[in-house]
């Protein structure tokens, strides 16, 4: 019985982002980022007819937010799994639309500028979150933690555990560092519209390596708000 145990017991340690750990929950995040930049990019071209940048962070095709967001949800959402797939998609348009309305009051107030804005739509809050993208949140929710994620998780714990760490934390600091600099940039964006000359080396260096036609560039729907 003790060996089937040790046996058990190592058979555990070998896999890799085993249930809900860190490093399941930091490929469930950059994965959303990626699949969030696909999807709003066929959203555009479907609607639009165009192909347009939709990316959070200037180096690379990832958007934070739906990494982030998607976080968020695989976590409150397991907790309820149990429950109907109406009380599992209410909850989720609920959760998606505070989440958005949350995430445009921060990108205001701390970086000076928005990404999106709502206003004159049917059932808007401040033009911040709307009627329409609450439902393509609950959606979104349903889909993820019905058929997405667990299949998603599998893939995940498939990862030889070695490639699985160290491949984890090479893009962890990647992640950190682009985010950084491009909410840095951001910021300094907007206080670079509104004519505030640079009080630092930091932003100095912000406006010689991070200029506008990048910033236009990488945020097309950029818009800086007086504050």
């Amino acid at each position: 019985m003790r060996e089937n145990e040790e046996k058990s017991t190592k058979f555990s340690e070998g896999v890799f982002a085993k249930g809900l750990c860190f490093y399941k929950f930091f490929w469930v995040f950059f994965i959303g980022c990626v699949l969030g930049v696909l999807a709003e990019s066929l959203y555009c071209f479907l609607l639009f007819g165009k192909f347009e940048i939709r990316w959070g962070v200037i180096y690379g095709p990832f958007n934070p937010v739906y990494g982030f967001g998607i976080v968020i949800m695989t976590f409150l959402l397991l907790k309820i799994s149990k429950l109907s797939n109406l009380k599992i998609f209410l909850f989720s348009a609920f959760l998606g639309g505070v989440y958005e309305y949350f995430c445009s009051f921060f990108q205001e107030f701390f970086l000076g500028t928005i990404s999106w804005n709502y206003k004159g739509t049917f059932l808007n809050f401040g033009g911040r979150t709307n009627f329409t993208y609450s439902v393509c949140w609950g959606l979104l929710g349903l889909f993820w933690i019905r058929l997405a994620y667990p299949k998603i998780s599998d893939w995940i714990e498939s990862f030889p555990v070695k490639f699985g760490k160290v491949s984890t934390w090479v893009l962890f600091f990647f992640m950190i560092l682009n985010i950084f600099f491009s909410s840095a940039a951001v910021w300094r964006y907007s206080r670079r519209s509104q004519g505030i000359k640079p009080r630092s080396s930091f932003e100095i260096f912000l406006d010689k390596h991070f200029k506008d036609d990048l910033i236009g560039f990488a945020y097309p729907n950029i818009v800086v708000t007086k504050r």
